[in-house]
């Protein structure tokens, strides 16, 4: 009876990261606070026994990605983009159930797609995780990891240029 109590204890965390994520303007804690919403998904993994996913949520995610996502903020300082966004009370709620309603109709119309014959033994270890990696989504994991790459050059680039500092 415990589980569902957990559940929407990881939810919410989900959630709250994820709107932390969006409204708050300081981009170094939007990166913070996407690091809270992705241990709150690792909590969800590790309730489904999908406890390898978890790991991998923490270790690359949370913590590597996360980690590259934040010097490359710091090194771009942005304090001069703060952006100032007025939130009323009413509107966040809106917005939450919203997202809710939003997230139900797409997983109940594309609940046929992901029948992707991994059986539940295999759920969230690493024969399962590795046979749908290398199989169905290596062309989508090779794209994500290419956009990252582009993304992070950009940035790198656009700070070098902001920088009149030549160093030889």
């Amino acid at each position: 009876m415990g589980d569902p109590i957990f559940f929407y204890l990881f939810a919410t965390i989900v959630i709250g990261g994820a709107i932390g994520v969006v409204f708050l303007s300081n981009p170094l804690s939007s990166a913070l606070s996407l690091i809270f919403s992705l241990a709150g998904l690792a909590g969800l993994f590790v309730l489904l026994q999908a406890h390898f996913l978890a790991a991998i949520q923490v270790l690359v995610y949370a913590g590597a990605v996360m980690v590259l996502f934040i010097f490359v903020i710091m090194m771009l300082n942005l304090e001069d983009c703060k952006k100032h966004l007025k939130v009323s009370f009413a509107s966040l709620i809106g917005f939450v159930i919203a997202l809710n309603l939003a997230i139900v109709l797409v997983m109940h119309v594309s609940a046929p797609l992901f029948d992707d014959g991994v059986s539940d033994k295999t759920f969230g270890t690493i024969e399962g995780v590795g046979q749908l990696m290398l199989t169905r989504y290596l062309i989508p994991f090779e794209i994500v990891s290419l956009l990252l790459t582009i993304a992070i050059v950009g940035a790198v680039i656009l700070a070098k240029k902001d920088n009149p500092k030549e160093t030889t």
